[in-house]
């Protein structure tokens, strides 16, 4: 019976050892590429993370100094008429475009389609909320002649028309009921193409003169 046993024993034979290890090694691969794949892909996700968060980190402005009021008519219920504020390049980045808007119009604000601008001033308090205000630039200091602020350079930002060039200014801008006026607090949103906005907040005094520095 023992004999008759060993008889009918049968063995693997080389070529099904031979697909079994090749189906093992293909196996193999298919799982080695597609953690290749994933850690490519993982790698690469992340530089563009890296080189989209120092793109937006040299894109973006700071305020140099105070923000100064321009009185359309002063008193203890005067109104404001322009802001000012001077703004320079963080961590000396990319070059910002502040090709100035175009007010046809004159109704202080940014014309709706044809305005060159690229840079965005939105105004907001507890009254209203108004996009793409009109504003004007000042070369200050080492400025070239272009209007791109650069490295080491410095722009004076004027939030309104002074009125030689026949622009609106923020009485012409906001809500005629609500012009800026005494103990208002608002906010101005300063938006580049790429970067983080630069928000100011500030709050009129009580009384307001000719000139107001904003602290």
């Amino acid at each position: 019976m023992l004999k008759k046993f060993l008889n009918r024993e049968k063995g693997i034979t080389g070529l099904e050892t031979a697909i079994i290890l090749i189906a093992f090694v293909v196996v193999a691969a298919v799982f080695a590429y597609t953690a290749l794949s994933a850690g490519l892909f993982s790698t690469q996700k992340s530089q563009e993370a890296v080189y989209s968060g120092l793109k937006e980190a040299q894109s973006t402005l700071e305020l140099r100094g105070g923000v100064i009021a321009v009185a359309e008519t002063p008193g203890s219920a005067g109104t404001i008429a322009q802001l000012k504020f001077t703004v320079g390049n963080v961590l000396g980045g990319e070059p910002i475009d502040f090709t100035e808007p175009v007010d046809t119009v004159d109704d202080g604000k940014a014309d709706t389609t044809g305005s060159p601008n690229v840079v965005v001033i939105n105004y907001q308090d507890q009254y209203q909320a108004v996009d793409d205000l009109y504003w004007e630039i000042s070369k200050l200091g080492n400025a070239d002649d272009d209007d791109l602020l650069e490295a080491n350079e410095r722009f004076e930002i004027t939030v309104g028309d002074d009125g030689a060039a026949g622009n609106g200014n923020l009485i012409d801008a906001l809500d005629a009921a609500h012009p800026l006026s005494v103990k208002t607090t608002f906010n101005l949103e300063i938006l580049t193409p790429a970067g983080a906005t630069l928000t100011i907040e500030r709050t009129t005094p009580a009384w307001i003169d000719t000139i107001v520095n904003l602290h």
